[in-house]
């Protein structure tokens, strides 16, 4: 198992002795109960694909990412987010990352994204040292997946095998943006339905939604606070303390881009704290809520497991991120490997 050599497994293994290893793998799918059930292929993909061509391509990223996140440690959960916005539109294929031009319709401009994904400078400046090491070899989908996975690893969460050879995408789809992307104040039926549209099953859900790091804006919990329901009523699910705290950084008037932890008691370290909170009522955003109250037992069950078990979130979280990051590859000569991650070649 490696970044890309055997050898080098077990010098970051070393490095980041505080991480834990996780035993996923592509084409495997670990159920949350320990057993695993053999799954698809991933089209194309595989761990060593750089070897050759840039065997110094995982050390460039975390090179950047080690500053980019000693200086704020946000930054983290900022480029795992960039993964998957990216991944749940036309797949794993960097059209998050194009602007508009006169043939593309950014997907920064859509609901989920506009004034919220962030991170870009730190892709660019993975992609520009790569460029220089590497010309025309790294894409740009490939650095989010390793961007994403070294942001979890730096944050003392587990490490994966991942496979790569992506392929950038040549378009991005707004709409598909618009409608793919789970909402803060989803219900949990809703959820289920965009997860399953993209291959991706409850185990999956809730260990995605393992909101660990970062932060949310007040505008995506507001309506928890102060109207919940369509009767000005707030969320009857919050325990008390933690509504009037949430209160006090969430005006009912203004205030929709101060921002608070999705996981208050250890916001930059990955851990299970943040299904902890779900149970005893201080999970910040609907979409976290309803996992535990939606009514359906799978989901219920698997946050009680994982606020039991720690090993298992990070087992079942390091598994469905490589599961994610198999939707729908280019692979071979599909899409292109860009020079500049914001516009086509």
């Amino acid at each position: 198992m490696a970044f890309f050599k055997v050898l080098s497994s077990f010098f970051m293994l070393t490095a980041f002795h505080s991480s834990t290893f996780s035993l996923a793998h592509p084409g495997v799918d670990f159920g949350w109960d320990g057993s695993f059930h053999p799954g698809g292929g991933f089209s194309g993909l595989f761990p060593g694909f750089y070897q050759c061509s840039c065997p110094q391509a995982n050390d460039i990223v975390l090179s950047v990412l080690e500053k980019a996140i000693a200086k704020e440690p946000r930054m983290a959960a900022s480029l795992l987010r960039l993964h998957f916005h990216d991944c749940f539109v036309q797949g794993c294929d960097a059209s998050i990352l194009l602007d508009d031009s006169a043939s593309i319709v950014s997907e920064k401009g859509s609901g989920p994204n506009k004034n919220s994904i962030r991170g870009f400078e730190v892709i660019d400046e993975i992609k520009a040292k790569l460029e220089e090491a590497c010309p025309q070899t790294v894409s740009c989908a490939d650095i989010l997946a390793l961007a994403a996975r070294g942001s979890t690893v730096l944050s003392g969460g587990p490490f994966w095998e991942l496979p790569l050879g992506r392929r950038d995408s040549k378009t991005a789809s707004l709409t598909g943006s618009n409608n793919n992307i789970p909402a803060p104040n989803s219900t949990l039926q809703n959820l289920i339905t965009l997860f399953k549209r993209q291959g991706l099953d409850e185990v999956d859900l809730v260990a995605l939604s393992g909101h660990t790091i970062g932060m949310a804006r007040c505008v995506t919990f507001k309506q928890r606070l102060y109207n919940q329901n369509g009767d000005n009523q707030p969320d009857e699910t919050l325990e008390k303390a933690y509504y009037n705290g949430l209160k006090s950084v969430c005006p009912k008037s203004g205030g929709d881009n101060n921002i608070s932890p999705l996981d208050f008691a250890s916001p930059a370290k990955f851990d299970n704290t943040y299904f902890k909170l779900i149970l005893w009522g201080r999970g910040l955003l609907t979409s976290d809520e309803v996992l535990l109250t939606g009514n359906v037992d799978k989901t219920e069950e698997l946050v009680r497991r994982f606020a039991e078990d720690e090993a298992l979130f990070l087992n079942q979280f390091a598994t469905s991120m490589v599961k994610m990051g198999n939707i729908s590859p280019l692979t071979a000569l599909n899409g292109e490997i860009r020079t500049n991650c914001h516009r086509i070649n």
